[in-house]
């Protein structure tokens, strides 16, 4: 009976810290080189002094790595698997949706396996891609052996399930056959790497090997008023919006910066600008009389509103009710006070200066503006209806503008969230609140604002 004498080499196995299925070996002792020899025999890489990966394009390393410490064992050599490394090579899995279902997973491993050896010669420049093209569905090359009888072969597929499909007893052969039926897509050496090849190179590097520094945790976002809150991500709102009611249908313009929602009544449109600069119009509601008519009103508001203020916004639309504010109805006091009322109640200021009417929070950096000029004027480019918050009304953060007709009720659904609403925001410190500047407060409304003129082109 032999006995293995025991080798001063240890070799300690785990989980690779950025490539999760590959496996890292550290080589310790006075005869480590004895297991550096029998690793990098079994096609493991030197990334580092005694620090060797098994990286494969097959995702197959645990079962490797454990075979390979069956072998180290066998010749005396400790091999110590980490917890988590003997967790993954104890795992049962499968290829999601495997193109040859019938095989058993000891097949899929060795298809796999020799698919790998394709990889592994064409990296380690034993085998020569002349050409490559793609067939409709997957990769296909052809290449050439060096040193091993000279056969060139057809390969088909990509990764994990790349085989040989054909062999030729000379490039030339090889090439011929290629070009007959890939002549129109062929192009000359090896196709660009694939994700995972490219992600199985870089893990065998040395940088790999020193994982990421996490970043410092974010703080948690803090609660606001909706007018402060973060803008959040516009599109998605949208598309909630959207998928919620099935009333309402998306329609993409020629050009992808700009989509479209349309309801089913042909006569309420919203149109979503993506890439709009953040103080510039992202967003358009405009409603019709008829499907074919001009608009009655519109409203407009900039890439920077906050979500709760827009989700606001999109909830009044979704309810379906005040649409239709008739052509010619007067912009009055009644109106103006049914708009404002949330504000009213909420304690907000209002003053008076000449054709404006304000209304603004305690702290003056959020506030309503209706335009009593702007109002007779349905023709004119300016805002009946100005919402904001940030520094001034001349400074917005953010801005909300609304035409003559614009519905008192959803003016007033608006005032409403930013008087009472609160949403999120991630903490700041660079943020500072402005300071409040005093102002004068001037009486309730007494006057009737002058009834507009009926036209349809807003």
């Amino acid at each position: 009976m032999t006995t293995t004498l025991p080798i001063d080499a240890h070799v300690h196995l785990d989980i690779h810290p950025t490539h999760p299925s590959a496996v890292t070996a550290a080589l310790t002792g006075t005869q480590a080189h004895i297991a550096h020899l029998s690793l990098e025999a079994a096609d493991w890489t030197v990334v580092a002094d005694n620090v060797l990966v098994l990286v494969r394009i097959d995702h197959e390393e645990p079962y490797w790595a454990q075979d390979a410490a069956k072998h180290l064992t066998a010749e005396g050599i400790t091999a110590e698997i980490t917890p988590r490394l003997q967790e993954a090579m104890d795992e049962e899995w499968t290829w999601a949706n495997y193109p040859m279902p019938w095989c058993t997973r000891s097949e899929i491993r060795e298809v796999s396996n020799e698919a790998q050896k394709i990889h592994d010669d064409i990296r380690h420049g034993q085998l020569l891609i002349h050409a490559h093209a793609h067939d409709g569905h997957t990769t296909v090359a052809v290449g050439t052996y060096l040193g091993r009888n000279g056969k060139s072969v057809y390969l088909h597929g990509e990764d994990h399930l790349r085989q040989v499909a054909d062999t030729f007893d000379s490039p030339a052969q090889a090439l011929l056959a290629f070009e007959k039926v890939h002549a129109a897509d062929m192009r000359p050496g090896s196709a660009p790497l694939t994700d995972t090849e490219r992600a199985a190179a870089e893990a065998r590097t040395p940088l790999a090997l020193t994982p990421a520094k996490p970043e410092p945790a974010r703080p948690e976002p803090e609660t606001v008023a909706a007018y402060l809150a973060d803008a959040g991500n516009h599109d998605a709102l949208l598309d909630t919006f959207l998928t919620a009611h099935g009333e309402w249908e998306k329609w993409r313009t020629w050009s992808d910066a700009t989509t479209h929602a349309i309801h089913e009544s042909q006569t309420l449109r919203i149109e979503r600008i993506h890439e709009a600069h953040p103080r510039e119009t992202a967003w358009t509601v405009a409603a019709y009389e008829t499907p074919v008519s001009d608009r009655m009103w519109h409203l407009t508001a900039t890439g920077t509103a906050p979500a709760p203020i827009l989700q606001a916004l999109l909830n009044h639309l979704a309810d379906g009710d005040g649409w239709d504010t008739a052509l010619g109805s007067p912009v009055d006091e009644k109106t103006v006070t049914a708009a404002t009322r949330p504000l009213a109640d909420a304690g907000w200021k209002h003053t008076v200066d000449g054709r404006w009417l304000r209304w603004t929070n305690a702290s003056q950096d959020a506030g309503v503006q209706f335009d009593a000029f702007a109002a007779q004027q349905p023709n004119s480019p300016l805002a009946t209806w100005t919402i904001w918050a940030g520094p001034t009304i001349d400074q917005p953060t953010w801005t909300i503008h609304a035409s003559p007709y614009t519905p008192a009720p959803m003016i007033a659904d608006l005032a409403e969230e930013l008087a009472h609403g609160t949403g999120t925001r991630q903490f700041s410190p660079s943020v500072q609140r402005q300071p409040p500047r005093l102002t004068a407060t001037a009486p309730a409304i007494a006057t009737t604002v002058a009834r507009p003129q009926a036209n349809r082109s807003r």
